[in-house]
């Protein structure tokens, strides 16, 4: 199995196997302070939040090829991200927003509103089964 990290400090996605073996860079370009990453291994993809000059949710191959931006408007500092595998829906809260959204994780469509609050900060979102869990600062 690999592991997925995001560096701060140099803007950069990285993987490594479990053991801290065959460690290289994933996603080096066109990133601007990225946040939090999901992985989805069965379709091959990475998602990632970024808070930067342009906050947006990303996505690509596993390899870092064929980034795409998912979503660019209406969000501001996106926190967590989470996928639920059964309904192929890519989830994430927003500290700014004090949202919690998701879309159609193939397409980036569908955007809804899961729950919306006020004051909140939300940190972090995971979703399983019919249950999300979120935390906040």
């Amino acid at each position: 199995g690999n592991i997925y990290w995001t560096d701060h400090g140099f803007n950069l996605i990285e993987v490594a196997r479990l053991n801290g073996s065959f460690r290289y860079v994933v996603i080096s370009q066109g990133l601007d302070q990225p946040r939090s990453i999901a992985v989805h291994p069965e379709k091959g993809y990475l998602f990632w939040t970024e808070w930067g000059q342009t906050p947006c949710i990303g996505r690509a191959h596993l390899d870092g090829s064929e980034k795409v931006v998912l979503v660019s408007l209406g969000i501001a500092w996106p926190n967590g991200i989470s996928i639920d595998y059964e309904e192929n829906k890519l989830y994430w809260c927003d500290a700014r927003t004090d949202k919690i959204e998701r879309i159609d994780l193939e397409s980036g469509g569908s955007r809804e509103i899961v729950l919306s609050g006020s004051n909140v900060d939300m940190f972090s979102v995971a979703v399983f089964g019919a249950y999300i869990y979120w935390s906040d600062r």
